[in-house]
Parts: structure tokens; C-alpha cells; sequence
């Protein structure tokens, strides 16, 4: 006896949305998560707790490129790592999904374009309530729709900072977020950017993706339920090996989705490798686990010494004016957007800035977040020794970050900030990770078609950042939200039929 119609592995942003969307069909569909619900606690609204102490941080052990030992910071909850996102829900540029020179490389394009993609974006932002606004950004791409919810509001010395911007002739534009910024704001007065939702205040995997699932009686979530292996029956996934309450036991399904994110499902693909599959699960193109992806990024930090920033949130503001042009021979640099606001411990805890300073610059800091483009690498992996991750990222596209980073000083120098120091992000947590099982046409050189379905497994979808064939530079989570609603559409048509 089957256990489910469907088995989803993982309630992240592409398992949750997948199961939302699948739920009206009336099929079994089994939500298995490794992790457990987040509970309000005083730790949630702690930067001490949260950045000093890592409270929420995984006690799990990774190996680097070298073999040597890592915390990487990847959490297991209803909802995955969105329980902890800056919930900056915005789509990749048009341009994005066709070839782009870039200063260290020219990314593979997708196989389908923008106009494939749009009326899922748009859809997925109905679904997540995003906010947000059109005709600031010169690079937007063309929307069917408007969003539901106006901008979340700039605080003053946002607001200030945004004309400035203006003053000097650049584009600054609303980050489209999914934030009730009245509900967060009414369990704590504390940014949202890394900050776990325990208050249903961040639009985010389980509050919206799970939540809408869950309101049909055919849809299950069983924590605490981690998925060990995929079981195989020929060329097709019988099922799988979980633990549960210490107990491991076989669950049979005709159709499974795996949504573990980019560096866990390339792990358990890879370690799900039988006599049939000896390199792994949909592996016959020998690009599970390569091609690992999650941006070069770096924060940078405007202040003017008589000018006080006393924003909560601040993470309201991007600007995209050298996303597509303004390096050397006019390459593409990337996205500029705010962070949420940085306290004094939240950097003192990251540096070795002793605490007074550390304040004090908080007060007097815009604190900003670089980003760029982080092109394809075969040789960027994930592999497993035994038992354990190894992650091996490769470092590219980087004097395009270098120079992203120059040219925003220089600008925010001409805006009136004298003072800005930057410094670039450990390379430790893969937040943005994607790429591992990559999009392709072609089963010779890709993991899994246009519709997310593996080549090599026809009832196997995989609806997490790994499929992303690139990585752009914006935040993945509303294009893998976009396409596990893609993917369910085509699973209602195709399987479900």
C-alpha cells in the first residue's frame, strides 16, 4: 500500500509551494520534514542569541574544499531556511535567462525565457503578498499584473538616503518583500533579515506556502522526518527511507518531490546511488551535485558622523542601476539592496569592532548589501565523503563584485556618506544556494527538463534553488517559488490526469 499519491521531501519555498498548489487536486500528498516548527521564544527577537550566540544555528558539521570541518548555518524547519530570509521576493531580470558576458565568464542561459516564467511570478506573488510597486526600476521586466500591496513604507533616514541616491541621477527602487510590516513590528521592534518568523509576520514557506496546503484534508506534514534515501524499482523511484522517532521504516509513493534546497537534495541523490546507479540517482549526466551557486556578496556600510540612522527594519530600498551594464566594456555588476538594520551587537558579534564602537557605528551607519552574479562552475560541488557534505565552491565573477563594490563607494561618497567601510560575507552559509541538479534540455549535460521532471526517473520532480541554471543576482526564493507552481500545473496536467 502506497503511503501517499505524493511524497514531497522538504517544506522550504519550493516544497511548500508545490504542496499548495498540488492540494486542490484532492490527491494524498505527504509533507516530510527533518526538522520541527519554530516556537516564539524570547530568542527570536534576540541579536545577541541570534548572531553572537547562534541560538537557531544547526549543531551540523561540513566539510570545506579542503576537508576541513564547517558550521554552515543551513537550518531544518517547517519552512525551511525562508523561516530565517529577508523575504525579498523578486523576480530575475528578462535578461537573465539568456547568455550573459560577464568580467569572469558568460553564464548558459536557461531553456525556456522570461515569457515562460512571467505568469508564474505573477502568481506567486499573489500567493506570498508581495509588496511592492512598478515604474521605479529601469530593469523591471514586463508584468501581467500589478502587485496587491503597496511598498513596505522607508523610514526617515531611508527616505533621505533614497533622494540623495536620486540627487546624484541613480534609480533607487522599493524591494518587492514579503513583510506585514505591522505584524512584525507588533512582536518586536527588530528588522526582519535573519531573524527567524515566529510570528507570521515574514511571508515565508510555512506561513503562506504549508499554510494554504494544509487547509485541505489531504495534505499531511510529519516533522521531524528525515529522509535517509530514495528507493528505486527499475528506472523509477519506488519510494523512500525515513527516520522517524528514532524507528527507520520504507514509505512507497508513485511520485515523489524532492525540495531539500540545492545542497541536501544533491546529498541525498548522490547518496541514494544503488547497483543500478552507481554514481547516484538521476545522475546519468555525471551534473548532480556540480555547478554549486550562491553569490558573491559583501556588506558596505555608508555613515556621515552627524547624521543618525534611527530606522527599526530599514531593508526597504535596491538599486539596480549597474545590474545589467557598468563594469569594464559595460558588464554586467549586480543588485544593490539594504539590509536590515545592523545594531551594535549585531556587529560586534561578526567583527572585531570592540562594542562601543560598534554602536556607534550602527547609529550612524545605511548598511547595504553587494551583490553579485555567482557563474555556473562544473567543478563547484557538492560530494559526499561517507556520510558527510563536502562542499567545494569555487569563487567566480569576483572582480565583478570588486568592482560593484568600488563603484557603490564612489557613489555613496557623492551622496554625502564620507565615511564607508565594506567587508566581504563568509564564505560559511549558503543562503542563496542553488544549482546542483541544473535545468537543461538536453539529459547529457542536465539533471531535470524544462518542467523540473529528472530525465532519468520519469516520476522523480525536484523543485528547490537546485535546479536554477543560474544564478542571476537577485534573491531565489520567488523564482523557485514560481516554478515548483509551474511544475505543479504541469503535474496536474501530466500525472494527475
Amino acid at each position: 500500500m502506497t503511503a501517499a499519491d505524493v511524497i514531497i521531501i522538504g517544506s522550504g519555498m519550493g516544497g511548500a509551494t508545490l504542496a499548495a498548489a498540488l492540494a486542490p487536486s484532492g490527491k494524498r500528498i505527504l509533507i516530510l520534514e527533518r526538522g520541527t516548527r519554530l516556537e516564539p521564544s524570547p530568542e527570536a527577537r534576540d541579536p545577541v542569541a541570534i548572531f553572537a550566540r547562534g541560538h537557531f544555528r544547526p549543531d551540523e558539521q561540513w566539510l570545506d574544499g579542503e576537508g576541513r570541518p564547517f558550521n554552515p548555518g543551513n537550518y531544518y524547519h517547517a519552512g525551511g531556511n525562508s523561516k530565517f530570509y529577508g523575504a525579498v521576493l523578486m523576480r530575475y531580470r528578462a535578461e537573465d535567462f539568456a547568455p550573459i558576458r560577464h568580467l569572469g565568464g558568460t553564464t548558459p542561459g536557461w531553456p525556456i525565457g522570461y515569457p515562460a516564467m512571467e505568469p508564474w511570478y505573477q502568481e506567486a506573488e499573489a500567493l506570498y503578498q508581495v509588496r511592492g510597486t512598478l515604474g521605479e526600476d529601469p530593469t523591471e521586466p514586463a508584468h501581467s499584473g500589478h502587485y496587491g500591496f503597496p511598498p513596505v513604507p522607508d523610514e526617515p533616514a531611508i527616505a533621505d538616503f533614497r533622494k540623495r541616491l536620486q540627487n546624484i541621477g541613480l534609480h533607487p527602487s522599493s524591494l518587492p518583500l514579503g513583510v506585514d510590516i505591522d505584524l512584525w513590528l507588533k512582536h518586536g521592534q527588530t528588522p526582519w533579515d535573519a531573524f527567524p518568523d515566529t510570528c507570521g509576520g515574514k511571508m515565508d514557506a510555512e506561513t503562506v506556502g504549508l499554510a494554504h496546503a494544509l487547509q485541505h484534508p489531504n495534505v499531511r506534514l510529519e516533522t521531524g522526518a528525515r529522509v535517509l534515501r530514495l528507493l528505486t524499482t527499475g528506472g523509477r523511484i519506488s519510494g523512500v527511507e525515513v527516520q522517524r522517532d528514532g524507528r527507520t521504516e520504507r514509505l512507497a509513493t508513485p511520485l515523489i518531490v524532492l525540495a531539500a534546497g540545492a545542497v541536501m537534495s544533491a546529498a541525498l541523490l548522490l547518496g541514494s546511488a544503488d547497483a543500478d546507479h552507481p554514481t547516484g540517482l538521476a545522475n546519468r549526466s555525471d551534473q548532480v551535485g556540480r555547478n554549486f551557486m550562491n553569490h558573491n556578496l559583501s556588506a558596505v556600510l555608508a555613515l556621515h558622523p552627524w547624521r543618525r540612522n534611527l530606522s527599526v527594519y530599514q531593508k526597504t530600498l535596491q538599486l539596480n542601476d549597474f545590474y545589467l551594464t557598468g563594469g569594464p566594456g559595460g558588464a554586467p555588476l549586480g543588485n544593490v539592496q539594504l539590509l536590515g538594520k545592523i545594531s551594535g551587537p549585531i556587529l560586534a558579534s561578526d567583527t572585531p569592532i570592540p562594542a562601543p564602537l560598534a554602536a556607534w557605528i550602527a547609529r550612524h551607519s545605511v548598511d547595504i548589501l553587494a551583490m553579485s552574479e555567482d557563474l555556473p562552475n562544473p567543478d563547484s560541488r557538492v560530494t559526499l565523503r561517507g556520510d558527510q557534505i563536502m562542499l567545494d565552491w569555487k569563487r567566480s565573477n569576483w572582480d565583478a563584485h570588486l568592482a560593484l563594490v568600488k563603484t557603490l563607494k564612489q557613489k555613496l561618497k557623492k551622496a554625502g556618506y564620507p565615511i564607508v567601510l565594506s567587508r566581504a560575507f563568509d564564505r560559511r552559509t549558503p543562503s542563496h544556494q542553488c544549482g546542483t541538479a541544473r535545468m537543461g534540455a538536453d539529459p547529457a549535460t542536465s539533471v531535470v527538463d524544462p518542467f523540473c521532471r529528472a530525465h532519468d526517473h520519469p516520476n522523480l520532480f525536484i523543485t528547490d534553488a537546485s535546479v536554477l541554471p543560474t544564478s542571476a543576482a537577485v534573491n531565489p526564493a520567488l523564482t523557485i517559488a514560481a516554478l515548483a507552481l509551474r511544475t505543479a500545473a504541469h503535474i496536474r496536467e501530466r500525472d494527475f490526469a
